[in-house]
């Protein structure tokens, strides 16, 4: 196969994107480590409050929630069904359409998220601050975090 002066250009792509999966993984795991533990909460969980809390309506409908948290329709389905059970949010009808379903936060849910949002901005920081001193990851993450004070 014949070399094409693109085919370097794909390769670094392709390490930068490994390098994100990396650290991605690793930081994932930490968080989810943290937020189960501290909080008995998944981080889709997490991320669903946060979400919730956040809209001006404390409710989104469900394939809003799962186009947020990034899940299929019916992995958020069983998600807010969890957090029904706990009660940090529940299912609603959407009155001027019977078919749509919104989750709603609760006060409890709200409770539980305040709580675990330092957990979580706690530990973010702490995982990326452990690997700026990786030579494989520590210009990955100085390349994240140079992008949002752009």
């Amino acid at each position: 196969m014949a070399t094409t002066p693109l085919a370097p250009s794909r390769t670094s792509d392709q390490a930068v994107w490994n390098r994100v999966l990396a650290l991605h993984a690793h930081v994932e795991r930490e968080l989810t480590q943290a937020m189960q533990r501290r909080h008995g909460l998944g981080l889709s969980e997490f991320r669903s409050l946060e979400h919730l809390d956040h809209s001006s309506t404390s409710e989104l409908r469900m394939q809003d929630l799962a186009d947020r948290v990034g899940l299929g329709q019916s992995t958020v389905t069983r998600l807010v069904g969890r957090l029904e059970k706990a009660g940090f949010a529940y299912k609603d009808l959407c009155p001027a359409d019977k078919r749509g379903v919104y989750a709603v936060i609760t006060d409890e849910g709200r409770r539980r998220y305040q709580a675990a949002r330092a957990t979580y901005a706690e530990v973010l920081s702490s995982s990326l601050n452990a690997f700026t001193a990786d030579p494989e990851l520590g210009p990955t993450v100085q390349a994240l975090r140079g992008a949002g004070h752009s």
